[in-house]
């Protein structure tokens, strides 16, 4: 393993916090256990000469591996259900009254590989059943990571991502591929998602203001100051009456937040 000095160490964290919003303050053994064979691969013999490169040359597919090899896009379909639930029951009948356009907008901040949108988009076509035609109910979903966004437009799963859904739901929005236990998103379900790549770092600026935004898991990796940053650009890109959803392990700023609690991990902008 390639030694890592306070130095170079501070480097790429100014550099990864500042273009990224991610703090790796405490992670240097994180960066020199998942760092050190990727960057002998490339042919670098030390942690300065790696960082000396991403820093200067910002080469799009560099940043990638490293982004890639630093965080971890771990999900699955229903992960942390109480928000689905959530959004069956309460969010879904709230819009489905008063969207008077009928025009869902919808937002997977931090998709990953796409399970929750795809779910997003499951459980709209439950409740909305064959009015679902009748509505533009289209699930934008970004990630920063073009891996991520790539696996997650192929929408190709294995069974332990699907361990939380019924057989009907297997049945009736996945499709079995030739290999033994993988499966495919139904075209249904996956051409109601639209992604995107998007830094969460820049300003928000989509055509409409959502009317809810998932951003789960995500702010684990920000330190207050980005996240409270983060949180007052959703409140500016939500609908008055629309939900920020976050993870259960994350918190918000309840004094400096203008987004209503109304449970834990789920916010509401009167």
């Amino acid at each position: 393993m390639l030694t890592l000095s306070q130095q170079d160490f501070t480097r790429l964290v100014q550099f990864v916090k500042k273009n990224y919003g991610i703090d790796l303050s405490k992670k240097m053994q994180l960066i020199m256990g998942r760092l050190s064979n990727t960057i002998i691969t490339l042919g670098y013999s030390s942690f300065t000469e790696y960082i000396d490169h991403v820093t200067s040359s910002k080469n799009p597919a560099d940043l990638e591996v490293m982004l890639n090899k630093l965080t971890t896009n771990y999900t699955y379909f229903m992960r942390e259900e109480a928000h689905f639930n959530f959004f069956r029951d309460t969010i879904l009948p709230y819009l489905v009254r008063t969207k008077k356009n009928k025009v869902l907008s919808i937002w997977s901040a931090g998709c990953s590989s796409g399970e929750e949108p795809y779910t997003i988009s499951m459980l709209i076509k439950e409740t909305l059943g064959a009015q679902a035609a009748l509505w533009d109910t289209r699930v934008l979903a970004t990630d920063i990571s073009q891996n991520a966004l790539k696996a997650a437009k192929q929408a190709v799963y294995d069974e332990e991502s699907l361990k939380n859904l019924s057989p009907a739901w297997k049945s009736k929005y996945f499709v079995k591929t030739e290999q033994q236990g993988i499966y495919s998103v139904s075209p249904v379900i996956k051409s109601n998602v639209i992604f995107q790549t998007f830094n969460l770092m820049d300003p928000i600026r989509f055509r409409l203001k959502f009317d809810v935004i998932f951003c789960r898991n995500v702010m684990i990796y920000f330190d207050q100051e980005t996240k409270d940053g983060l949180i007052q650009r959703f409140y500016d890109a939500t609908a008055p009456g629309g939900y920020l959803l976050i993870g259960h392990s994350e918190t918000i700023n309840k004094e400096k937040t203008p987004f209503k609690y109304i449970m834990p991990a789920t916010y509401r902008k009167e």
